[in-house]
């Protein structure tokens, strides 16, 4: 590792103007390419504290052993130039969206004598109009051979179209009414030209002309009796309607927009983007890049603006460039992106509308995209087996870890402290073995010490389980009294039946797990893993790795607490963020694996997934307690009667002060049930007066302590004063 100081330059050499700078390690190789409006202000940023900077920054500072610069005139320019550097170096700190595919263009040969229409992939070439992407070449033939019919524009390679000229006979489609055959001279090459030029109109949108005119001449040939060709006219709008129903119509017409949309999280960003011209969507494309750098949405929108429009030129920027989130700075983008156009570029969020609307659904189809992109890489058996193997060998592991237990805790300013556990099993997602914890052993944030109680609970209830088996020898007390709630199945708030149909247990039980990478018995084989009544067992199943959201004194407490509990056989790693660094117990090194290693990448599902679940958790507990209600506590009360009671007394204060016949009047509260919602709310207030229940009077604390009357012997009476009434609760 480099110290920044080694190599910052001496105060007064950086300018204080517009410029492009480049960050070099120590073969020289260009690392990170970056812009700034002001040279001196932004390279101060990465020579300040290493404490003070992002993980990742501070990484790309430290791998750096020089920075240079160059000085631009203006922001626009700086744009450009960094966009030109990040092609040609391709550096390994910057953001580089790659496509999810190789997306298939309608491309129409403008550059030669006899344009041809053709389906292109690759890089674009000069001259040559595009429409598109497409998602299937498919896609483009089925357009193309409708729109032949009304602009019979040349298909076939150069060697077709040489040889047909040599011998004079056109091809199948000349003979056929869908190539005007100007390889035979039928016709003049101007006129061909002009046949193209007006279906490159027709792709771009401007429809309705063509559609006017063929209607025209239909009405004009059926008058003069042509009925022939007014019969050929009527078919060719029918193909060129036919065509336009391929793409509906999302905005108004003669509208050419582009709309773009990020899915992010900590380490990938998926974009995609829609093509809008003349109202229509005329194409779709998608990009997917790791967040190799610390970066913003603005910013992830500003790089893919630079790789969408980069090598475009005229009509291929659109009049409005629809995105989630503007750059910082916009003003240079957007001039920019005029100057490419050679118009006015709008480059804005929609915040109304239909195109709002449309917005919402790319952004879908962004966030299927990273999660189709995600789910393909895990869901690879060789990729999944790799994976394992790599962890094992960084970690220097006996064997593959075929059970990982990831933990994570969760906190919002050190209310609400919840613990997540997630389990892997061959590298895959089990989500019937989560858990989640409440940390109860003290009050206030400290992600260490919970660490220390979430493992210590969560492996003590595993030794109580081998100890009913008689696999644990030691006659220790091992029980805590904890209980553990599971998000099981499809549901994150609940347990779900296991596999084999029984019932959870109260802890969520686990079910049986499926086979494995290895030729292994189910762990759920034979009564050690059975509850007598056949239930499989809540902590039966050991790992053999804990994995920790954290670095090394997260690592230590897990450490530590399994050291309490006399328990040498499970390794335990941490995972930190942003750096990724992978931390082992009483190291004082992380262990580094190589970015792209499917270990790494395992390890990082298995993080994100942690942490997803316990802030989850914790949301929904945070969003529990601000919504509480007396009612809550109403047994047998669901939230269908509540929201009765509530909308037809008007508020709980009000109902509180209604008697019991007043509650039954509410439809579906009968006597017993408005009994028992009265006696809560009394219970819930104090201060209140007492409530008779049997008779639904409401007195007051001086009338003293009312005995139960023989007209209703055995009916709970809630009464006394109110610290009477609290020792009750207690």
């Amino acid at each position: 590792m480099a110290d920044p100081s080694s190599y910052r330059p001496r105060p007064g050499e950086i300018p204080d103007s517009p410029g492009v700078y480049r960050f070099r390690d120590e073969h020289r190789r260009v690392i990170y390419v970056g812009k700034a409006k002001s040279l001196r202000q932004r390279l101060a940023n990465y020579f300040q504290d290493l404490a003070n900077l992002h993980p990742r920054t501070r990484t790309m500072v430290t791998t750096a052993a020089s920075v240079e610069w160059t000085v631009v005139s203006t922001e626009v320019e700086a744009l450009q130039l960094e966009y030109s550097w990040i092609k040609e170096y391709d550096p390994r700190f910057n953001v580089k969206y790659r496509d999810d595919k190789s997306y298939p263009y309608l491309a129409v040969t403008m550059n030669e004598e006899f344009p041809r229409v053709q389906v292109m992939r690759g890089q674009k070439k000069k001259g040559v109009r595009y429409f598109g992407p497409y998602g299937h070449a498919w896609a483009i033939r089925d357009t193309v051979d409708l729109l032949l019919r009304v602009f019979p524009v040349r298909t076939c390679s150069a060697g077709v179209f040489k040889n047909a000229a040599r011998t004079g006979r056109p091809c199948l489609l000349g003979y056929i009414g869908k190539c005007s055959a100007p390889c035979v001279g039928r016709i003049t090459p101007d006129d061909h030209w002009d046949l193209a030029d007006e279906f490159c109109d027709f792709m771009a949108g401007r429809t309705g002309t063509y559609l006017r005119r063929l209607e025209r001449q239909m009405a004009e040939a059926a008058e003069e009796m042509e009925y022939e060709r007014a019969a050929r006219l009527r078919d060719d709008i029918g193909a060129l309607k036919k065509a336009m129903e391929k793409s509906a119509v999302v905005l108004a017409d003669a509208t050419d927009a582009d709309l773009i949309a990020v899915a992010e999280d900590e380490l990938e960003a998926a974009v995609q983007i829609f093509h809008v011209r003349g109202g229509r969507v005329r194409g779709q494309r998608g990009w997917v890049t790791d967040k190799v750098e610390e970066i913003t949405t603005g910013a992830l929108v500003e790089h893919a603006l630079q790789q969408l429009y980069g090598e475009e030129s005229g009509d291929a920027v659109p009049k409005e460039v629809l995105v989630p989130a503007l750059p910082d700075p916009v003003e240079p983008v957007q001039q920019w992106l005029t100057e490419r156009r050679g118009s006015g570029v709008s480059l804005r969020i929609p915040q109304r509308g239909d195109k709002k609307a449309l917005m919402e659904t790319v952004q879908r189809n962004a966030q299927q995209a990273l999660v189709l992109h995600k789910t393909k890489r895990a869901s690879d058996l060789t990729t999944r087996s790799r994976a394992l193997e790599e962890i094992a060998e960084a970690l220097d592991l006996d064997s593959a870890p075929l059970r990982i237990e990831c933990y994570d805790i969760s906190h919002l300013q050190g209310d609400d402290v919840v613990a997540s556990m997630v389990v892997f099993e061959d590298g895959l997602a089990r989500k019937s073995e989560y858990r989640r914890f409440q940390i109860k052993g003290f009050e206030g944030q400290d992600d260490v010490r919970s660490m220390h109680e979430v493992i210590t609970r969560r492996f003590r209830r595993y030794l109580a389980e081998k100890e009913k088996t008689g696999e644990w020898a030691d006659g220790e007390d091992l029980s805590d009294g904890d209980r553990t709630t599971t998000g099981a199945g499809t549901t994150e708030n609940g347990a779900a039946p296991t596999e084999n149909g029984a019932a959870p247990t109260e802890n969520g039980a686990a079910p049986t797990r499926g086979p494995a990478l290895a030729d292994e018995p189910a762990l759920t084989d034979g009564p050690a893993f059975k509850d007598d009544d056949g239930r499989p067992k809540r902590f039966a199943y050991p790992p053999q790795l804990v994995v920790v959201d954290g670095g090394q004194p997260q690592v230590a407490a897990a450490q530590r607490a399994l050291d309490d509990l006399g328990i040498d056989d499970i390794a335990v790693c941490g995972l930190a963020k942003r750096l990724e660094e992978v931390w082992l117990p009483r190291e004082d090194d992380p262990v580094v694996l190589p970015r792209t290693s499917e270990g790494l990448y395992l390890l990082q599902r298995v993080r994100d997934e942690a942490h997803r679940f316990a802030i989850t958790y914790q949301r929904a507990k945070r969003a529990k307690r601000f919504r509480s209600s007396p009612l809550d506590d109403v047994p047998g009360l669901g939230e269908t009667r509540k929201q009765a009671l509530i909308k037809h007394f008007g508020s709980v204060k009000k109902l509180r002060s209604a008697t019991i016949d007043q509650i039954c009047e509410v439809p579906g509260i009968g006597r017993k049930t408005a009994e028992t919602v009265a006696v809560a709310l009394a219970r819930a207030t104090p201060a209140a007066p007492a409530v008779n229940t049997a008779t639904g009077e409401i007195m007051d604390d001086d009338d003293g302590v009312p005995e139960t009357t023989a007209d209703a012997p055995g009916e709970p009476v809630t009464a006394g004063t109110p610290d009477e009434r609290r020792g009750q609760e207690r």
